[in-house]
């Protein structure tokens, strides 16, 4: 049974302009309801990995092994959110550790991006869904407040969203990756670029112009080059 504490937090605030207290407790908010999660709750990704561990808000908290919040830097300049954890992060404990992830890293290091260093990597929800399916809505909605938290702490320049379930999430647009990908999206003072999935690379492994690995040759060159021209900014 929620505490008054808990309760309370209904009413708190959920704009940049009104944080909570500073003596703000995370552990007051239920993990096992949809209580909205308040700007400025968590000071370290430890902090919410702690959190999502003991997380019941939708069901995919039922049969995970590990719930995955990120791996890389907190520092990044770049930020790359996948849909996500598979068996192989939900195993680890961290995203983007598979067949998957390891194209993502060798992806980052052909133009000289350090997947630990220069990049933080997460996922729309932090729990494995059931078969690898695509989250549901549902899902996505009740771990929304985790993603926004750890876009507020990395601060990026830039976010990449992997597949359509990120473009969805955070941009609210429905298009197809395939339609989107590789363009420039400002919102909230920020750069986006929707990009292919490196698990849909691996289906499609064809290195001929137009075909997928080929556009995100492209993309990861223009994500380079905006990054190097926001620095030097």
């Amino acid at each position: 049974m929620a505490t008054e504490d808990q309760i309370s937090l209904f009413n708190l605030p959920t704009s940049q302009e009104s944080p909570p207290p500073k003596d703000f407790d995370p552990e007051q908010i239920p993990v096992d309801a949809k209580v909205p999660i308040p700007v400025g709750t968590y000071q370290t990704m430890e902090q919410m990995q702690a959190h999502c561990s003991r997380c019941f808000r939708c069901g995919l908290g039922q049969s995970r092994t590990h719930a995955v919040v990120s791996r890389g830097s907190v520092l990044a300049p770049i930020m790359i959110v996948g849909e996500g954890p598979g068996q192989n992060e939900d195993e680890q404990g961290k995203p983007f550790v598979g067949k998957s992830g390891q194209l993502l890293d060798k992806i980052l290091a052909s133009v000289e991006l350090s997947a630990e260093q220069d990049v933080f990597i997460c996922n729309v929800v932090k729990c494995r869904p059931p078969e690898n399916r695509t989250p549901t809505n549902d899902e996505a909605e009740a771990c929304k407040g985790y993603l926004l938290e750890q876009i507020r702490i990395v601060n990026p320049k830039i976010i990449l969203l992997t597949g359509a379930t990120a473009l969805k999430g955070l941009l609210g647009i429905k298009q197809g990756i395939t339609k989107v990908r590789g363009q420039w999206i400002e919102q909230d003072d920020r750069l986006y670029m929707p990009i292919f999935h490196p698990a849909y690379l691996l289906r499609n492994q064809s290195r001929e112009r137009g075909q997928p690995k080929w556009l995100m040759w492209q993309d990861i060159q223009s994500v380079k080059a905006k990054l190097d021209e926001l620095q030097e900014g």
